[in-house]
């Protein structure tokens, strides 16, 4: 077997594997499961990037995808119930909408150049501007940290804008529900008593 063939196989499988879990998250009602199966996704998202070249991207999608988000999910389940009590309901004009977008989506791949072509349009012209303008232009040697640090240097903002605020958030709401239980063992309680102190008529437990 070719390594191209090879590669084919490995990327039927990703893709394969991606599909079951993106249907495993629909259909779970165990949030907890959900979480781990969405990081799951992320990590195979990462291997086909990587299959495909864009290993800047899949390090992207593990650190942020598979880690940060997957972390920030499981820190708002602590604020929720671990199952879902929304029945789940079909829906077939949703399901209709979502064949007719794939079906777009694939149709439009047949218009694109090939995979590796070396003549495909980004490689004759994008590439080589990237490569001439990140040692002219930005004189940084790593052509990778050129791109995301300046020429998309405001979309790599706000993705980092995007996760901080997340993260403020889960830390916002933690916070809240600590001072909601802080109050609630005030009360059960009572005012005055310390939380170690000794019920009155019992001892100390």
């Amino acid at each position: 077997m070719t390594g191209a063939g090879m590669i084919t196989i490995v990327d039927i499988a990703l893709l394969t594997m991606l599909c079951f879990t993106a249907i495993a998250i629909m259909v779970l009602r165990h949030l907890f499961a959900v979480a781990a199966l969405t990081g799951a996704f992320s990590l195979l998202s990462a291997g086909l990037l990587v299959a495909l070249d864009a290993v800047d991207v899949a390090f992207t999608e593990a650190a942020v995808g598979a880690g940060i988000s997957t972390v920030l999910m499981l820190g708002t389940l602590a604020l929720t119930q671990r199952r879902e009590h929304r029945p789940p309901r079909f829906s077939l004009t949703a399901l209709l909408v979502v064949i007719a977008t794939g079906g777009a989506l694939i149709y439009a791949t047949s218009d694109m150049p090939a995979y590796g072509d070396p003549n495909a349009p980004a490689l004759k012209h994008v590439v080589p501007f990237y490569i001439e303008g990140s040692q002219n232009d930005i004189g940084v040697p790593n052509i990778v940290t050129s791109i995301l640090a300046s020429y998309r240097g405001y979309d790599t903002l706000g993705e980092v804008a995007v996760i901080f605020t997340a993260g403020i958030g889960v830390m916002f709401l933690l916070g809240l529900r600590r001072e909601d239980e802080d109050d609630e063992g005030a009360t059960r309680r009572g005012p005055g008593r310390p939380p170690d102190a000794p019920k009155p008529g019992g001892t100390k437990s």
